[in-house]
């Protein structure tokens, strides 16, 4: 018998019995259906992460100094000479400096507002652009001018869109307005990205309660070469604390292969646990294909009498476990594909997070693979078993 005709045979049989085939293959539709699913998921959220971590720059590193008692310290201009000394490896440099303080615009205070003093450096580095007026420059800095640049959300909700030249407060400072930024959110809203001021880190460093720097964003040359930069900076530091809990060097990059490397442990753990499904789904095919052989020992009796060879009836039977197994994994996909739509739509509404539940090909290929071989593997069983049968007995079962 051609494989074909097999496979044919094996079709006739499952559409014999629909209902006891459809429960067959439930377990493998469920199984395939979560494998897809959990793996769609992980890499929904491998991309959010990403594009989350783009937006602080993955080429960025943060450096904090804790010091060592009031013995040793480490000044601005050291930072800026280790940054230079490694021009191969470093390219940018800016102190930032956390401001207290609330934003009062007019006779309104904008609560949600996040103040920081940087560098005029800091826009480059972020990739900030500037829509009006101009950013931050040396003579701000050298000078502790009290002048700043505010986020478009600022712009357009306090001032109409014509924010340079006007006046804010941060706590009892008065703030010239010199530039505005480009808008960095698809939706300005309180407490976004674009609710923002920068002030000069010098002007923020006198008005902070310690007047000293801590923080350092610094940005590399190659980030592939991120963690060469995060040993040339601690190395560095050693240097001038002879401690290394003095200080605290942490690559965004690195960070973001740990978030994904954590992200890629639970989705092969979940995984896992969905692929019992499968194991379940194949013991159900076992049992009902050797039900199968015994409802038809008469028909292998007959086929066995007229000269059909045993690897003829064990392939008839292999391959019908086979196909019921690959007709669940169909099914399976399409219904993973049914709720990683739904299941994107659902995080994105509840949870208010732009993660899109994508499942891959190689995903999809392998668990559709999975399927048929376990089709396969509990299909062996009820075929060896079909093939052995002695056609007299076969003949004579009722």
């Amino acid at each position: 018998m051609k494989l074909w005709e097999s496979f044919q045979l094996a079709l006739s049989n499952i559409w014999a019995s629909k209902m006891r085939s459809f429960l067959t293959m439930l377990g493998i539709v469920i199984g395939v259906c979560a494998v897809i699913v959990i793996v769609g998921l992980g890499n929904g959220m491998q991309t959010y992460m990403e594009d989350s971590f783009a937006e602080m720059g993955t080429n960025t590193l943060t450096v904090n100094i804790i010091g060592r008692g009031s013995s040793r310290s480490v000044s601005e201009e050291q930072m800026y000479e280790i940054v230079a000394e490694n021009g191969d490896y470093l390219e940018y440099i800016s102190p930032t400096v956390s401001m207290s303080g609330s934003v009062k615009i007019g006779s309104s205070y904008a609560s949600a507002t996040s103040v920081s003093g940087v560098s005029e450096d800091y826009f480059a580095m972020k990739d900030y652009g500037v829509a009006q007026g101009r950013g931050l420059q040396y003579v701000d800095i050298a000078d502790r001018k009290k002048v700043c640049v505010i986020g478009q959300y600022l712009n357009q909700a306090y001032f109409g869109g014509n924010a340079v030249g006007e006046k804010l407060k941060i706590g009892e400072n008065q703030f010239t307005i010199v530039g505005v930024l480009s808008q960095k959110t698809d939706t300005m809203e309180e407490g976004s990205t674009d609710d923002c001021v920068f002030v000069p880190y010098s002007t923020a460093a006198r008005f902070s309660f310690t007047g000293t720097i801590n923080s350092y964003t610094l940005t590399v040359v190659d980030e592939t070469q991120a963690e060469t930069c995060v040993s040339i900076i601690e190395d560095a530091l050693y240097d001038v604390f002879e401690d290394e809990d003095a200080y605290m060097v942490s690559s965004m990059s690195e960070m973001l292969d740990t978030m994904n490397s954590m992200i890629n442990m639970v989705v092969y753990i979940l995984s896992a646990i969905a692929a019992i499904s499968l194991v379940v789904g194949g013991i159900g095919i076992m049992n009902i294909m050797l039900v199968s052989v015994t409802e038809r020992t008469k028909e292998i009796g007959i086929r066995k009498a007229l000269g059909a060879k045993e690897r003829y009836i064990m392939t008839q039977f292999v391959i019908e476990a086979a196909v019921t197994s690959a007709l669940g994994g169909v099914m399976g996909i399409g219904l993973g594909y049914v709720l990683s739509s739904v299941a994107t739509t659902v995080i994105t509404v509840m949870l208010e997070a732009a993660i899109t539940v994508t499942p891959t090909v190689g995903a999809v290929a392998l668990a559709f693979g999975i399927s048929a071989g376990i089709g396969i593997l509990f299909g062996y069983l009820p075929a060896k078993k079909a093939a052995l049968l002695n056609p007299i007995d076969a003949l004579r079962y009722d």
